[in-house]
């Protein structure tokens, strides 16, 4: 069993997401396997290419997987739903709630306000860079976006 560690010497995410798999198998749960499959995949493809390039994989590489699976779960449940088919639209709905599990908290959209005022320079570059910086995966960047819009 590979077992990652960060930095501080903590068991991270992943670790957390293989026993989910290990329950989702003896459960007999297919739904949940298939998704737990498709993100583990992601996961060892996106930590091959930072060992090949000497870097760690951590938590947060784990997150903006997670969150990209969510946003493609997205679109293949508009599509479903588009064409009638209620069945793989309710599969995937179950695969979007065990994903979004695996996030921190997200940022209330007052929190991004207070957040976007507490900055001296609100120049749409600068907000963007400050939120990737401090709070990489709490929010989504396109709703800090609108919201920097909205002000």
């Amino acid at each position: 069993m590979l077992f990652l560690y960060s930095k501080r010497g903590k068991v991270m995410l992943y670790n957390e997401i293989k026993q989910a798999n290990i329950q989702a198998m003896k459960d007999k749960d297919t739904v949940a396997r298939s998704f737990y499959s498709v993100l583990l995949n992601k996961i060892k493809l996106r930590e091959i290419d930072k060992r090949t390039s000497g870097d760690e994989l951590v938590d947060g590489d784990i997150v903006n997987i997670v969150q990209k699976t969510i946003k493609e779960l997205e679109e293949e449940k508009e599509n479903y739903a588009k064409v009638g088919n209620a069945e793989e639209v309710e599969k995937i709905t179950k695969q979007i709630t065990i994903a979004e599990k695996y996030l921190p908290k997200q940022m209330s959209e007052e929190e991004i306000k207070e957040e976007i005022l507490a900055l001296a320079d609100r120049s749409i570059p600068n907000v963007m860079k400050h939120f990737k910086a401090n709070f990489n995966g709490q929010c989504d960047m396109k709703k800090v976006q609108e919201i920097l819009k909205g002000l």
